[in-house]
């Protein structure tokens, strides 16, 4: 039988999801009367959801080393409250509040990481008794009540890049962060390329990275045009920034940087990466203070959209990274994760629900429907991978 021209195989797993955020996207927009891709709904998308895409992206870097961590929201929760009530409390201005609810953050993340890489505790233990601990310091500190905070904390959760103008009818913000983003994204895409040539030898004219190159440009520019002509007065929303500016930093950590190598090593075979000389103690602990870190984050970017924080913010919100994190196509067992991939699982979950609540499904059924998207999605996976010649060869060769 001859060869398919096309092999979905070598899509990806963030490929894969890409493909799907966007069929549902224009699912969407027929059965809503054109409201899914409507700018004001895409802005509402990425604002509603960046504090899950912020925790996806540290969470990729958890379950990579083959840890989980259950505390993220309370963590979330418990720094923007501390915060917020410090601030309040003193008068500090909203820069030195941001600078230390990533402190308290971090801190946390410090302390737990110290559990899991010396005491040798698994992740899931320790960060299960940081959830309850957490949780149960946020309503003390609240006395359950919400705390207010300042005007300057809504740009972060909610507010858009300056008007600069526009060009051809598109906001120049806009236009400049998707120029942005384009040139980054076909850098990496190209330079993935050279190397892995490079590296392994090849020869001859491969039109697959100037495909794709062009795709994310054409991918790019719609969406720019999209974000870049709502109402007057709106543009592409600060936290999408945050969010994209994460993207790159985190992918090139994981892919470019002797870090990553040393993380996947980590999850992949722990006892070989010590005895190749990786400090896993180092690596564990580093992962749980960036997660801390971003966790506060995205705490301070949910309430900067609520203008407050409350007692019951960060409620599930660690399982919601994590689904995202499985979704996009991380290994169950550490060793394996994307950025991308990340961040497109809470992008579909986003986009699902946001197209669910647009043709009027109650948020109960929503649940089922994002439930069974998680096991659909892990179970694809999984029998991919079974499927794959490298699982039919390593059950060949090292079975008994």
């Amino acid at each position: 039988m001859s060869r398919l021209p096309f092999d979905a195989s070598r899509l990806g797993q963030a490929g894969i999801m890409g493909i799907l955020v966007l069929a549902l996207m224009i699912f969407f927009q027929f059965i809503t009367g054109s409201h899914m891709l409507a700018s004001a709904n895409l802005q509402n998308i990425v604002t509603g959801n960046a504090h899950i895409f912020v925790l996806a992206i540290g969470m990729v870097l958890v379950v990579t080393i083959g840890q989980l961590d259950l505390s993220v929201g309370s963590v979330a929760a418990f720094s923007s409250m501390s915060m917020a009530i410090i601030i309040a409390n003193l008068g500090l201005p909203w820069w030195v509040g941001l600078l230390l609810g990533m402190l308290i953050g971090t801190f946390i993340g410090l302390i737990q990481g110290l559990f899991v890489a010396k005491v040798g505790l698994p992740a899931f233990i320790v960060t299960v008794g940081g959830m309850i601990i957490l949780r149960g310091g946020v309503q003390w500190e609240s006395q359950a009540l919400s705390v207010p905070l300042p005007h300057r904390f809504q740009t972060l959760g909610s507010g858009y890049l300056p008007s600069w103008g526009s060009i051809f009818g598109i906001d120049t913000a806009t236009v400049i962060v998707g120029v942005i983003t384009a040139v980054v994204a076909v850098t990496s895409i190209v330079r993935t390329y050279f190397r892995r040539r490079a590296r392994l030898g090849l020869r001859g004219v491969d039109y697959r990275p100037w495909v794709k190159s062009a795709i994310v440009v054409v991918l790019v520019g719609v969406f720019t045009w999209l974000f870049g002509t709502g109402r007057e007065g709106t543009s592409f929303p600060v936290p999408g920034v945050v969010v994209l500016v994460l993207i790159f930093i985190y992918h090139f950590m994981l892919t470019r940087t002797q870090f990553g190598r040393h993380l996947q090593a980590v999850g992949g075979n722990i006892q070989a990466a010590s005895l190749s000389g990786v400090r896993v103690t180092k690596i564990q602990c580093l992962v749980m203070v960036n997660m801390g870190m971003l966790s506060a984050l995205a705490g301070m970017m949910f309430a900067g959209r609520a203008t407050a924080v409350g007692p019951q913010d960060g409620l599930l919100w660690e399982l919601e990274a994590i689904a995202a994190v499985f979704i996009g196509g991380a290994a169950v067992a550490g060793g394996r994760g994307s950025v991308f991939g990340a961040v497109l699982g809470a992008t579909l979950m986003a986009v699902l629900s946001n197209g669910l609540l647009l043709v009027g499904l109650g948020s109960d059924r929503a649940q089922v429907v994002k439930g069974i998207v998680l096991l659909a999605a892990v179970t694809l996976d999984v029998y991919g991978k079974k499927q794959s010649p490298l699982h039919e060869l390593s059950r060949t060769q090292f079975s008994f």
